[in-house]
């Protein structure tokens, strides 16, 4: 390559610079079109198949997919008593975990961020960060060998002339709550490490007590964070199948009853998997309104 040649490449690329420079639209444009189109090609489309085939049907005798349209899915899926019972007790799940979640990371996250030391505090969000390192597997079946009968929990409550829950739905409220804790607890962190110490000294001169500045001062600015957590802690607990497998016991939620009809019945298993994302998009309008997407 000559230098008349080079200098004219490099003279292109600074004019290219140049006009991206200056059209910051079209720059934004270039850097977002191939994520947004793997995430229309790949996610929406996956979810659009998935939608699709809910509507078709299957052979009774070969169990092989008819391409057939009809919402005969949809109709057993609303008119069934077990699948009813299945999607509530799911939505149940998620709430109870997300609920459990929030009491547990509010003092947690309060200790970390406002009562202790600064030179602990790096050191505190790592502990909390640290069961995230852990294999998922590995998390779950920990909590079945310490649920199981003669375990760890039988062990610590034996002496107080009770047992540990079992596998069931307890258990699996238990260990999802531990796994999805770190969610909650970094949102809070986050936003209550922001919170302005003004304020709190502002409340106590007036004379509110600790539990008026909680209410009226402290909730209302995190209340956005805790909802922000709310989102990973209720989407990730309600599309769960596997904790429920191994220390669910007999319970049955969205996640397993999908999973068991996906070889069986793919369109049946297909509109049951449309609840989660039904319930999720409606649980995310909700949240939106308390500006839990802004604080993500």
């Amino acid at each position: 390559m000559t230098a008349i040649e080079a200098n004219a490449g490099r003279g292109t690329v600074r004019r290219l610079a140049g006009a991206l420079h200056r059209r910051p639209r079209l720059r934004l444009t270039l850097l977002l079109t191939a994520p947004l189109l793997w995430l229309a090609v790949l996610y929406l489309g996956s979810l659009a198949v998935l939608f699709v085939s809910a509507f078709w049907t299957t052979n009774s005798f070969t169990s092989q997919v008819v391409k057939v349209w009809s919402t005969d899915n949809f109709h057993e899926l609303l008119t069934t008593p077990v699948y009813r019972q299945v999607v509530l007790r799911s939505i149940g799940v998620a709430l109870a975990v997300t609920v459990l979640c929030a009491v547990i990371a509010f003092p947690l996250a309060f200790y970390t961020a406002r009562v202790a030391r600064p030179k602990w505090r790096p050191l505190l969000v790592v502990a909390i960060l640290t069961p995230l390192w852990a294999s998922y597997l590995v998390k779950v079946y920990a909590w079945r060998l310490i649920l199981s009968e003669g375990g760890l929990a039988d062990w610590v409550l034996k002496p107080f002339g009770t047992a540990g829950p079992g596998y069931g739905l307890p258990a699996t409220v238990l260990t999802l709550t531990y796994l999805w804790l770190p969610y909650m607890i970094l949102p809070i962190h986050t936003a209550l490490e922001q919170l302005p110490a003004n304020l709190l000294e502002a409340s106590a001169d007036l004379g509110a007590k600790s539990w008026r500045t909680f209410r009226s001062v402290v909730l209302p600015m995190v209340l956005p964070s805790v909802a922000a957590g709310s989102i990973f802690t209720f989407s990730l607990s309600l599309g769960d199948y596997i904790t429920v497998q191994i220390v669910g016991g007999k319970t049955q939620l969205i996640g397993n009853v999908v999973y068991s009809n996906i070889e069986l019945n793919l369109p049946m298993a297909a509109a049951l998997g449309t609840v989660p994302v039904v319930v999720i998009v409606i649980y995310l309008l909700a949240m939106r309104r308390t500006g839990a997407l802004s604080s993500l």
